[in-house]
């Protein structure tokens, strides 16, 4: 299924560029999945050990142009907690459509580490290898998100929705919602294969740093 987006004339890329972003998505991918494999094990088992329930879940996401698909992470919150939603809504950090949470009480007691080291994302690479999100893009979105986009931020819709992206090594949950779609729209206007090389290198730090990971 689709989300109905309103769309704008989109940016005309060399075939080449897509091409060569799907080799590296492969590529990287499959490799990144492989070495992240006994990591995302560990942080499966701990899960389980402390909640008792599944490690993993996945939840419905907008794709490029609006198609949805399910997004695979590893579990850092509560059994249910979708349910629990609108008793935190007054927590709210974040202005526009989105809805984030520096302390979130549905953590379980794992999963503000799994998120402060972005572990609890490393199932996207399984995305990545289906060609629903790319390494780099803009985040894939709710969507009851992309349904209160105005027209200039649907144009983050034009690419693949990625792992990580200039939203994400600008300091991510740290970054206000208008600055958020202004970098995700800068991306669609100036992405590059060799672009999105250099992303991923300045990925690594800001991981490190722990930028804006709540």
């Amino acid at each position: 299924m689709q989300v109905a987006i309103r769309r704008a004339p989109e940016r005309e890329v060399p075939a080449s560029w897509a091409a060569t972003k799907r080799c590296i998505d492969v590529a990287l991918g499959s490799a990144l999945l492989i070495l992240a494999s006994p990591l995302m094990a560990i942080a499966a088992v701990g899960i389980i050990a402390v909640t008792g329930g599944s490690p993993f879940y996945s939840q419905e996401r907008v794709g490029q142009h609006g198609r949805r698909f399910r997004m695979f992470k590893l579990r850092t919150m509560v059994e249910n907690a979708h349910e629990m939603r609108d008793e935190v809504m007054h927590l709210n950090e974040l202005n526009g459509p989105v809805f984030k949470i520096r302390n979130d009480p549905r953590l379980h007691p794992l999963g503000r580490l799994l998120r402060r080291t972005s572990i609890d994302e490393l199932p996207n690479l399984i995305n990545v290898l289906r060609g629903e999100m790319s390494l780099v893009g803009p985040r894939p979105a709710l969507t009851c998100e992309v349904e209160r986009y105005d027209p200039s931020a649907m144009r983050r819709l034009e690419v693949p929705q990625g792992i990580t992206g200039l939203w994400q090594i600008m300091g991510r949950t740290d970054v206000p919602f208008e600055e958020w779609m202004r970098l995700d729209c800068e991306y669609v206007d100036t992405w590059t294969p060799a672009g999105d090389l250099e992303i991923l290198l300045k990925t690594i730090p800001a991981v490190l740093r722990k930028d804006g990971a709540h």
